[in-house]
């Protein structure tokens, strides 16, 4: 079982350029999900919004390694009205299961909006081990500090023994 998976739903590739940093920092693959729907008779945000607000789940295609065979998974989403958009909600529902250790990242589009904290552990049944919030000015600025900061407390830590420089050893 490998260490660290991450999964990402993007709708304007804010979401997948977190991934991206992710993988370049510390080699963790990665999955998308993608929304199956093409909806020419609601352009623009109107679907997503609605499918958020009303909790709707959305058919999905997930290209990536199978979660199950990673002992955490790292959820990358963007917020739509306060909720997790649809299809990240139905890859959750799917892969319930599999999703014992979750660490979490959600964009918002502005500072007074909700984590996806709340929901993912309603959805799955039990609370992250971590989670991140940042903002999608922080992103399109070109923020990666808490990118950075967020992988580096998930990054697994050296179980050896440690010494002070004194010199001296361990035998």
């Amino acid at each position: 079982m490998d260490s660290m998976l991450v999964v990402v739903y993007s709708e304007t590739g804010l979401a997948r350029d977190v991934a991206a940093q992710l993988h370049a920092e510390h080699g963790w693959p990665v999955g998308e999900i993608h929304d199956l729907r093409s909806h020419p008779e609601t352009p623009g945000v109107l679907r997503p919004l609605l499918d958020s607000l009303l909790h709707r789940g959305a058919p999905i295609s997930y290209q990536g390694p199978d979660p199950g065979d990673f002992r955490t998974v790292v959820i990358v989403t963007p917020m739509l009205a306060g909720h997790v958009p649809a299809a990240m909600r139905a890859f959750l529902g799917h892969h319930r299961e599999q999703l014992r250790r979750v660490a979490i990242i959600s964009i918002l589009k502005s500072d007074d909006a909700v984590s996806a904290v709340p929901e993912v552990a309603q959805l799955l049944g039990h609370a992250p081990i971590h989670n991140a919030t940042l903002t999608a000015a922080e992103l399109e600025r070109g923020s990666v500090a808490a990118v950075r900061e967020f992988g580096a407390f998930l990054q697994p830590r050296s179980t050896a023994l440690q010494f002070p420089a004194t010199g001296l050893s361990a035998a």
